[in-house]
Order: C-alpha cells, then sequence, then structure tokens
C-alpha cells in the first residue's frame, strides 16, 4: 500500500489524536500522584473559609474596633521558638482574659503541625514556652484571639534562620 496521493494525512491526523490524548491521560495520571495541601488561612478547611468570607471578615473589623493584638515574640529558632503576643484594648490597657489559640505550621506541607495551648499571661502578654521545632526555615504561625464575643485570626510567616524576616 502506498501512502502517496495525499492518503498519508488520514495517517497523521489519527496519529496526532491518539497522542495528544495519550498526554492528556500522562497528565491527569502524574499530577494525580502529586501531593496538595489544603490551605487554612483561617485554621480550617478553604471551603469552610469561603463560604463564611464575609463573617470572618466583619468579625476581624468589629474586633479591631475595640482591641489591638501585636506579634511580640523575641526568640524563633529551631532549638528554641518562644511565641508571644500582646494583647491590649485601644486606650493600651493589657486584656488578660483573652483566649489565644495558636497552629505553628510549614507552608507547604501538614507534616509537622503542632498546636500550642496553654499561654502565660502577665500584663496583657501571652506567651507560649520554648520548644524545639523540627526543622529549620519557613513557618506559619497561626493564631486565633477571642475576647469574649470578638474573634479575629492573626497569621505570621517568619523563619527560624532570621528574626528579622516576619511578614504579617
Amino acid at each position: 500500500m502506498k501512502l502517496s496521493n495525499g492518503r498519508i494525512w488520514p495517517y497523521a491526523i489519527s496519529a496526532s489524536i491518539i497522542f495528544i490524548f495519550g498526554a492528556c491521560v500522562a497528565t491527569i495520571v502524574v499530577t494525580s500522584t502529586l501531593p496538595v495541601q489544603e490551605s487554612d488561612t483561617y485554621m480550617m478547611s478553604y471551603h469552610h473559609a469561603d463560604a463564611q468570607a464575609n463573617e470572618l471578615i466583619n468579625a476581624k473589623i468589629d474586633f479591631d474596633k475595640k482591641y489591638n493584638i501585636e506579634y511580640v515574640t523575641n526568640t524563633f529558632t529551631k532549638e528554641k521558638c518562644v511565641i508571644a503576643y500582646r494583647v491590649s484594648d485601644k486606650e493600651s490597657n493589657p486584656i488578660n482574659d483573652a483566649t489565644i489559640k495558636v497552629m505553628l505550621t510549614r507552608p507547604s506541607t501538614h507534616k509537622n503541625d503542632q498546636e500550642i495551648n496553654n499561654p502565660s499571661v502577665e500584663n496583657g502578654i501571652y506567651t507560649f514556652e520554648a520548644m524545639a521545632l523540627p526543622e529549620d526555615g519557613r513557618w506559619d504561625i497561626m493564631a486565633q484571639v477571642s475576647v469574649g464575643e470578638l474573634s479575629r485570626f492573626y497569621n505570621v510567616k517568619t523563619d527560624t534562620r532570621g528574626m528579622d524576616i516576619v511578614e504579617y
């Protein structure tokens, strides 16, 4: 069978379609094996955060009208990690009855997540005791701060390799 006189085009088009279909299947197979972590900016799944976006934003605005929160950590290294927050009202009076829930996590994985509870409170400064971290590098410190009925999330990105690397 000779493929001259224009008979090669149907075979070339069929081969191209099969190749493209095979590349699509290969892409799906490869990407389905890669780990995907959900965003947890608000210490909840992104589906839940997306469904409550307006409530979360309004809660932050209401909290910020009455209270200030400040990240005041002095030591954040792999060997000694001390996390501290200052909570005060708008007149700079310390608030000692706030509830702070802290989650320490890596930006790209939940393998090393640590939930930290029971801070010591002194003059509006909530200090979570020193601990050792499993790895050097970037860490996300996510906190949910509640004073009475008001609540907000306060996220910090920092690095164990230098205290000057902090992002709010």
